[in-house]
C-alpha cells in the first residue's frame, strides 16, 4: 500500500470521525453533510479490472461453447450409434422371418436341385421369386445396417474429438 493511499484513508477516518462526534454531542451535521460527503468520497478512485481480464473471460466463454458442442456432438453420436445398433438385430430378425414365411426357400431348393427345369422356366421362376421376396424387411434391413455403419464410421472418425472431451471431462 502506498503512501498516498494510507493518507487518504486516514482523513476519510478522520471525517468520519468528526461527523459521528458531532453527532454525539448534539449538533447538527445535517446542513454541511452533503459537502463533507461529496468530499469524503472525492479521495476515492475506482478500481481498475487486472490487465488481460477481458481476453480472459473471453476465452473461458469460447472454450465453454466448444464443451457444449463437443458434449452434444458426443450424446449425439452415442444415441445414434445406440438406435442404429439396437435396430439392425431387430430388422435382421424380421428379414429372416418374412424370408422364410415367403417360401422363397422353396423356389430356390427347386432350382438348385432341378436345373434343367429352371432354364426352361425361368421367366416364371424369377416372377415368383421376385413376388415372394420381402422387399419392406430387406430395405429396413439395408437402412438400418447404412445407419449403423455410417455411424460407427462417424464415431470412429470424430474418435480424436470425443476422446479429448472424455479426457478433459474426467481430469
Amino acid at each position: 500500500m502506498n503512501q498516498k493511499s494510507s493518507l487518504n484513508r486516514i482523513s476519510i477516518y478522520r471525517e468520519l470521525f468528526i461527523l459521528r462526534t458531532s453527532a454525539e454531542l448534539g449538533r447538527s451535521p445535517c446542513r454541511n453533510m452533503r459537502q463533507d460527503f461529496e468530499k469524503l468520497f472525492l479521495h476515492l478512485k475506482p478500481a481498475e479490472p487486472p490487465a488481460g481480464l477481458f481476453d480472459r473471460i473471453i476465452l473461458a466463454i469460447k472454450r465453454e461453447q466448444e464443451l457444449q458442442h463437443k458434449r452434444r456432438l458426443l450424446f449425439g453420436f452415442l444415441f445414434l450409434l445406440v438406435v442404429s445398433l439396437i435396430t439392425t438385430p431387430l430388422s435382421l430378425i424380421m428379414l429372416v422371418n418374412q424370408l422364410e414365411s415367403s417360401g422363397i426357400s422353396y423356389f430356390i431348393s427347386t432350382v438348385v436341385s432341378d436345373f434343367g427345369a429352371f432354364l426352361t422356366l425361368w421367366q416364371d421362376f424369377s416372377l415368383a421369386i421376385l413376388e415372394s421376396f420381402p422387399i419392406a424387411g430387406m430395405l429396413i434391413f439395408t437402412l438400418t445396417l447404412i445407419v449403423s455403419v455410417f455411424t460407427l464410421r462417424l464415431f470412429l472418425y470424430k474418435k480424436r474429438l470425443l476422446l479429448g472431451y472424455l479426457i478433459h471431462d474426467f481430469s
